[in-house]
C-alpha cells in the first residue's frame, strides 16, 4: 500500500526541489518564476498520488487552517443537534470545516475537548459552555484564538454570546398555564447551574409571583435527559398534591414525562397538562400535539458564526452580546381548567 504522499516524496519524484514543489503546491509559482513546464509536471504528479495538503502545516505556513471548533453538552439532545447542523452549513459556506465534539455536560471533558482543538491549530471555537468561571476561556480569546459563546453565557464577560431570552420563554410558558386556570405546576429543570435553566426557572417563579401564588412553586430535577423528566415525574403523579402540569424544561426532560404519564394511565391534556422550552418537529406528531416555547436555533446558529468570522478576521472575539426572542407555540397539550370547572358547574 502507498504511503501517503508529501511534498518530500513528490520532490524525490519528480526531481525538483522541496522548496519548488512546495512554491508550486501552494499557489506561489508565479512569485518565484517557476516554469510553466516545471509547475505541470509537479501538479500532474500531484494529481496522480492524490497529494491533500495537511491543514497542521498549512496552519504552521499560515496560521490558518480553515477549520473551527464547535463545543456541545449533547447531541442526544435535539435542539443541539440542530444547532450543530446550522453552524456546520453555515461555516462551510465561508469555507470552513467545523470540527464538532460533545463533552456530555462535563467540565473535563470540555476542557480536554477545546485543549484538542487548539492543538490542531483551528481557526475559532464556538462553545457552549459547562461551567461556571470564563477566565479560561476569555484567556483563550484574547491570546490564542477567538470564541464565542451560543446557548449559554456568563455574566460580565468579554465573550461574544447568542442566546434565547431564556427569562422570557420561562415566563411566557408558565404565565400560559395560569391563563388556562393552572395553579399547580410542576417545573422540571435541567441541569441546576446552568445559565439557561436559572433564567427560565426566574421566568417560572416571577410568573408564579405575579399570580400572587409563589408559595405554589416546585422545582426538580438535575439534568437535561429523558431520565430525569421521567423519575420527576413519576414521583410527582405519586404524590399527595399532584401537579396539574408539568412544564419540562427541555424536549429531553418533556420526553420521560410523557413516559411516566402514560405508564400511570394518565391522558394529556385531560388528566395532567403539559409544555416545553424547545421545539422540533416531532412534538407535532405526538398525541396530542405538544405546547412549547419555540427557540429560534437558525437564527442563533448563523449569528454564532458570523460573530465568529468577524472574530477570526479581527483576530480575536467582539464582544458582542446577544439574547433572541423566543416563541409560544399553542398546541393542545393544556387543558383550560377554568373552562372545564364551568362545564361542570352547568
Amino acid at each position: 500500500m502507498e504511503k501517503k504522499s508529501t511534498i518530500v516524496s513528490i520532490s524525490e519524484r519528480t526531481g525538483f526541489s522541496v522548496s519548488t514543489v512546495s512554491r508550486v503546491l501552494s499557489g506561489k509559482a508565479e512569485l518565484a518564476r517557476i516554469s510553466k513546464s516545471t509547475v505541470e509536471a509537479i501538479q500532474e504528479e500531484a494529481k496522480r498520488c492524490n497529494y491533500k495538503p495537511s491543514l497542521l502545516a498549512k496552519g504552521l505556513r499560515t496560521s490558518k487552517t480553515d477549520t473551527i471548533g464547535l463545543v456541545i453538552p449533547s447531541m442526544e439532545n435535539l435542539y443541539f443537534a440542530n444547532l450543530a447542523s446550522t453552524i456546520i452549513r453555515d461555516a462551510r459556506s465561508y469555507g470552513y470545516t467545523t470540527v464538532t465534539v460533545d463533552t456530555t455536560e462535563d467540565e473535563h471533558n470540555e476542557r480536554a475537548s477545546i485543549e484538542s482543538l487548539l492543538a490542531r491549530h483551528v481557526d475559532g471555537i464556538i462553545v457552549t459552555p459547562c461551567g461556571q468561571d470564563p477566565a479560561w476561556l476569555e484567556n483563550i480569546n484574547r491570546n490564542v484564538t477567538p470564541v464565542v459563546l451560543i446557548d449559554r453565557y456568563f455574566n460580565s464577560t468579554e465573550l461574544s454570546y447568542v442566546c434565547t431570552d431564556n427569562y422570557q420563554g420561562g415566563f411566557e410558558a408558565t404565565k400560559y398555564l395560569l391563563n388556562n386556570g393552572h395553579e399547580k405546576i410542576l417545573c422540571i429543570q435541567g441541569t441546576p447551574h446552568s445559565m439557561p435553566v436559572r433564567e427560565r426557572v426566574r421566568g417560572y417563579l416571577d410568573a408564579l409571583r405575579g399570580h400572587g401564588i409563589e408559595q405554589n412553586a416546585r422545582i426538580a430535577g438535575n439534568s437535561f435527559s429523558i431520565q430525569n423528566g421521567y423519575l420527576e415525574t413519576k414521583l410527582a403523579l405519586n404524590s399527595p398534591e399532584r401537579p396539574t402540569a408539568i412544564f419540562a424544561l427541555s424536549n429531553t426532560i418533556l420526553l420521560g414525562a410523557i413516559k411516566a404519564i402514560k405508564e400511570s394511565g394518565l391522558s394529556i391534556p385531560d388528566d395532567i397538562s403539559a409544555i416545553t422550552f424547545d421545539n422540533n418537529t416531532f412534538l407535532d406528531f405526538i398525541d396530542p400535539p405538544i405546547t412549547r416555547i419555540s427557540q429560534p436555533v437558525n437564527e442563533i446558529g448563523t449569528l454564532a458564526v458570523k460573530l465568529l468570522m468577524q472574530g477570526i478576521a479581527e483576530k480575536r472575539s467582539t464582544g458582542a452580546r446577544m439574547q433572541l426572542q423566543p416563541q409560544l407555540i399553542v398546541c393542545d397539550s393544556v387543558a383550560n381548567i377554568l373552562m372545564k370547572e364551568k362545564q361542570s358547574v352547568r
